[in-house]
């Protein structure tokens, strides 16, 4: 079977999921810009900032600023810590902040021309928003990510695919799914230092109730 044959049975296998439909349907655009600057060999920070919406692309969902630190302590395995602040829109159509904080370990192992990535990300969350009492306090979560990505490297043009899942925990929820991610994109390599990511995301959130969002991102990344 050749790379390309390979490489689409993949992403159908998973995609596989969105045959199931959902009943409720949305069409989102998200935004992004990210930064990021080598301090050492070890010692990376990233800044990034998005601007996500829905409804048909016509609200903005949420927009926010991420600040963070890569620590690679060993070959092909990283520790990351993040800070990420959200004003998001609410039930009652207003727009609150959000508190989050993200601790993460991320496992990369290349194979050839491919890259293969695992993430496993602990979240914490801070509402401004209060409807009960369980907003008055910190919910978490817990994420898993597997993404591929295809190295061309005789072309700026690098595809990859992902799925992603994330799980309530130290909750009445625990071992639940709240929403699972399906993506596939392409990186363009513009420079060196610059490059341009656009994917398409299918997104199916469990809670409150079953709903698909189909996601257009586009981001600019940028090394210093």
């Amino acid at each position: 079977m050749t790379t390309i044959n390979k490489w689409c049975l993949t992403v159908f296998l998973c995609f596989l999921p969105l045959l199931v439909s959902a009943q409720k349907k949305d069409f989102g655009i998200w935004y992004g810009v990210s930064a990021e600057h080598k301090i050492s060999n070890k010692l990376v920070i990233n800044l990034s900032t998005d601007v996500r919406t829905f409804k048909k692309a016509s609200r903005v969902d949420e927009a926010f600023l991420e600040g963070g630190l890569d620590y690679n302590f060993i070959k092909y395995l990283s520790l990351d810590c993040s800070y990420r602040l959200i004003k998001k829109i609410e039930d009652n159509n207003s727009y609150y902040f959000q508190h989050k904080v993200f601790m993460d370990i991320k496992a990369n192992a290349p194979l050839g021309n491919f890259s293969f990535t695992t993430r496993l990300r602990f979240q914490i969350r801070t509402k401004t928003y209060i409807q009960d009492d369980n907003d008055n306090y910190p919910d978490y979560t817990g994420q898993i990510k597997f993404k591929v990505l295809y190295k061309t490297q005789s072309f700026p043009l690098n595809p990859y695919i992902y799925v992603e899942s994330f799980r309530p925990m130290f909750s009445g929820k625990s071992g639940t799914v709240d929403k699972n991610k399906f993506s596939a994109g392409m990186e363009l390599r513009i420079t060196k230092r610059h490059s341009i990511e656009a994917e398409y995301i299918f997104q199916r959130d469990f809670q409150p109730q079953l709903s698909d969002i189909n996601i257009i991102s586009v981001n600019y990344n940028i090394k210093f």
